[in-house]
C-alpha cells in the first residue's frame, strides 16, 4: 500500500507562488510515474501534470505549461509542484497520486493511489 499525503497549499494572492509537496509512505514511489490533479468547486478534475519515475520526462496540461513546474526527489519519496504567477482560476483542490503501472498518462482514472488533497485559493 501506497499512502500520499499533500501539503504546501494555501490562500495566496494572485499572482503569487506556492509550492506543494506530496510525500509518500508505506511503500517507495520511485518506481512510479506521479501526476497532480486538481478540482474546483462545481467542475470536473482536471490534469495539472506528470512526471516520470526518474523525473526524465514531465508532461503538463497546456493551459499550465510554463507557470507550473513539477520535480521529484527519489531519496525524500516526494513530489513536488511549484506553482507560480498564479491566478484565481487556480483555486482548487490539488492531489496527488501514483500510476503503479508506470504508464503516467493525463488520465486520472489510470492512477491507482491518491492522497487527501489541498485547498489552494487564489485571491484577486
Amino acid at each position: 500500500q501506497v499512502q500520499l499525503v499533500e501539503s504546501g497549499g494555501g490562500l495566496v494572492q494572485a499572482g503569487g507562488s506556492l509550492r506543494l509537496s506530496c510525500a509518500a509512505s508505506g511503500r517507495t514511489i520511485s518506481s512510479y510515474p506521479v501526476g497532480w490533479f486538481r478540482q474546483a468547486p462545481g467542475k470536473e478534475r482536471e490534469f495539472v501534470a506528470a512526471i516520470n519515475w526518474s523525473g526524465g520526462r514531465t508532461n503538463y496540461a497546456v493551459s499550465l505549461k510554463g507557470r507550473f513546474t513539477i520535480s521529484r526527489d527519489n531519496a525524500k519519496n516526494t513530489v513536488y509542484l511549484q506553482m507560480n504567477s498564479l491566478k484565481p482560476e487556480d483555486t482548487a483542490v490539488y492531489y496527488c497520486a501514483a500510476d503503479t503501472l508506470g504508464r503516467g498518462s493525463p488520465n486520472g482514472d489510470e492512477y491507482d493511489y491518491w492522497g487527501q488533497g489541498t485547498q489552494v485559493t487564489v485571491s484577486s
